[in-house]
């Protein structure tokens, strides 16, 4: 009896592992973010989040529409829903008050989403410059170059961008090839390969100035971007996906360049929309980026051609 007790409670608490590695952590952290804000809509009105019903989700549709975007909207609805799966309640989601009232608000806001800017070969031509002309330590423009060129030579989402280990890299004499072993749209570490080939000029080359990064840096093994301490020694610790963001932001204010409308994505869609401009199709595209549907690769292609496809190139005035 006291074998199948321990049993059962072993296989009870690989159960929860499972159930938690079911999920990212950068998921499980927006669910729980998300739905403390429902948590504390519903404690100011005297209302119950969980388990909750369609009627209060929908006022609180309604309330975070006045200032927030639709798309807003519809990631708070999945973090309710699914804290609500995880702790054993129902929550129809697509019951016609949530339903209905999602549409009007569309009708009323619209549902056109601004995207953050995406980082083009201008830009890159500027941070990479303002970088070399900085009067900062070879071994951190180094670092800060390959961030920026890598990141947006292979179309990496920011987290994926950190992640990448030396055991990660194979240099090869068309260029690099690099695995990524697990991103947002890959759970289940299927993993794939991108590969990076040498650009005729050097200086905006990835290959070249991570090759120089890693030779200056020593690494050998583990996190190839790292944070400095005090003193720019290089320490063994992981960048976080924000020290991407920052690093964007701080090189365009440099070089002059409005930032605020910058993110660490700007990197993967930059690549997107640049290669969508020099006539990649999308499914090259998305052998890079990793991204599942043509949705957004579209988008970024429509972006690119909004000018080189122009019905308005063919009237003569």
């Amino acid at each position: 009896m006291n074998e199948l007790t321990t049993d059962l409670k072993s296989l009870h608490e690989a159960t929860l592992n499972n159930l938690k590695s079911s999920k990212a952590n950068n998921t499980l952290r927006a669910y729980k973010s998300d739905f403390k804000d429902f948590g504390a809509f519903c404690a100011k009105h005297s209302l119950n989040p969980l388990p909750t019903e369609p009627k209060i989700v929908s006022l609180y549709l309604t309330h975070l529409s006045k200032n927030s975007k639709i798309s807003t909207l519809r990631r708070r609805l999945v973090s309710i829903s699914m804290v609500h799966r995880l702790k054993g309640h129902y929550l129809d989601t697509k019951h016609p008050i949530i339903v209905e009232n999602l549409m009007g608000i569309r009708r009323v806001k619209g549902s056109i989403q601004k995207g953050k800017k995406p980082i083009l070969i201008n830009h890159l031509k500027s941070i990479i410059n303002v970088i070399n002309n900085q009067k900062i330590n070879d071994i951190k423009k180094l670092r800060d170059k390959s961030i920026i060129l890598v990141g947006f030579g292979g179309g990496f989402r920011r987290t994926e961008l950190v992640s990448i280990n030396y055991e990660d890299l194979e240099f090869v004499p068309e260029g690099l090839k690099i695995n990524i072993t697990r991103s947002k749209t890959d759970q289940f570490g299927e993993g794939m390969i991108k590969g990076l080939p040498y650009f005729s000029n050097e200086i905006y080359c990835p290959v070249i100035n991570l090759k120089k990064w890693l030779e200056v840096s020593k690494i050998k093994s583990g996190p190839i971007f790292r944070r400095f301490s005090k003193g720019l020694s290089l320490t063994e610790n992981r960048l976080t996906d924000q020290s991407v963001v920052l690093l964007i932001k701080e090189y365009l204010n440099i070089a002059g360049i409005e930032n605020k409308n910058f993110s660490g994505h700007s990197l993967r869609s930059g690549f997107a929309t640049v290669a969508a401009e020099f006539g990649a199709d999308e499914r090259s595209i998305m052998a890079m980026t990793g991204h599942k549907t043509t949705q957004m690769v579209r988008r970024y292609i429509k972006e690119a051609n909004i000018f080189k496809n122009n019905a308005l190139n063919k009237i003569n005035i």
